[in-house]
């Protein structure tokens, strides 16, 4: 069985690439196998979109340099999960509502975030008694 690579990938959208088809061509082109965990398109405005993509770690790294090449912020083992670390006070209120283990305290109460461990289920945004942990798709 060939080797395979799976990632977790936050795509930022300028306004000018709100309408192709990115994950059509990463399925088409490179052969990836694609799950969208969260989208937030607003045509000719921008778009965010949360996936993970499977397949041939060369075809998955070349999928990522053509994102890059048009433009798209990619963040690798990204997340939706914003955390405003300067303004935790280690509680650690969120880490006991973390299920995945994606968040846990340093020994010196402050707050760290293991991203690739995050399954988005917001329950930390919740949790968090100084509303410093935020959803990128959440639009005031």
């Amino acid at each position: 069985m060939a080797e395979t690579k799976k990632i977790k990938l936050l795509l930022l959208f300028p306004k000018n690439l709100t309408a192709e088809p990115v994950t059509y061509t990463l399925v088409k082109k490179y052969d990836l196998k694609t799950n969208i965990l969260k989208a937030s398109i607003n045509y000719n405005i921008e778009g965010s979109l949360l996936m993970e993509v499977e397949g041939e770690p060369a075809k998955v790294d070349e999928a990522i340099a053509y994102l890059r090449n048009i433009n798209i912020n990619v963040t690798e083992n990204g997340t939706s999960t914003l955390i405003e670390k300067e303004k935790c006070i280690g509680c650690g209120v969120c880490v006991a509502a973390c299920e995945t283990g994606a968040l846990y305290l340093e020994p010196y109460g402050k707050v760290c975030f293991n991203a690739p461990k995050c399954m988005e289920c917001m329950l930390c945004v919740k949790a968090c008694t100084q509303r410093i942990i935020h959803n990128a798709f959440d639009r005031p």
